[in-house]
């Protein structure tokens, strides 16, 4: 008797472990239209509001910036600091300092890439519909996002996408230490002109600027 008990826990257990493996259809219905979208642009222009909670002075800050998108290229402006990548190089432009660092451009695992943002889901996630909910005219739905590498330094990931638009409309970040980072996706702008010398940093137009060469 106890023999036959222990094998039907073993398979409920192992029912309930390859259930949580299924993929949510829902959400990955909603994410397929979004990459859809998303892929049928050239380039992108976001302009976003970057708000930083909790950790460990519970302070909140906010600040805005623009991302540039194409192909693997980017270049992030925000109040204190531009970073421009090629996929190549990476500059980090200090504004306070006038101090660019260059770095040559290392895949890092454990962080989001700008060129990520947008097609974050698409792998080594697990991904569940939260809820639907209407704010400000909009209908968003909200879908979680969980990292299959547990050693990642965030572990979850919330997106907030507009129905209608099949954009997403904010990507909350939720590290281990408590905090919390959120991208507002404020205006949206496919397909702008974008010429390869954008995604590069031209010290010539930065006079008495420090080059801190780290390649």
């Amino acid at each position: 008797m106890k023999k036959t008990a222990g094998l039907f826990t073993c398979c409920v257990l192992y029912c309930l472990s390859i259930a949580a493996q299924q993929p949510d259809v829902k959400a990955q219905q909603i994410l397929n239209g979004v990459s859809a979208k998303y892929k049928g642009y050239k380039s992108v222009q976001a302009d976003f509001a970057l708000t930083l909670e909790g950790g460990s002075d519970s302070k909140t800050n906010q600040q805005s910036g623009t991302l540039y998108l194409k192909g693997n290229k980017y270049k992030l402006m925000l109040s204190n600091q531009e970073i421009i990548s090629d996929n190549i190089t990476v500059w980090t432009y200090l504004k306070a300092e006038n101090e660019v660092q260059i770095n040559t451009f290392e895949k890092d695992d454990n962080n989001i890439s700008p060129t990520e943002i947008f097609t974050i889901y698409e792998k080594n996630f697990l991904y569940a519909f939260n809820e639907e909910k209407t704010i400000a005219g909009k209908t968003l739905q909200i879908i979680d996002l969980t990292p299959n590498d547990k050693n990642k330094p965030y572990f979850k990931v919330r997106l907030a996408i507009d129905k209608a638009a099949k954009t997403i409309q904010s990507a909350t970040v939720f590290d281990k230490n408590g905090n919390r980072y959120t991208y507002e996706i404020k205006k949206l702008t496919p397909n702008v002109e974008l010429n390869d010398a954008f995604f590069a940093f031209d010290t010539k137009k930065y006079p008495g600027i420090e080059v801190v060469d780290l390649r």
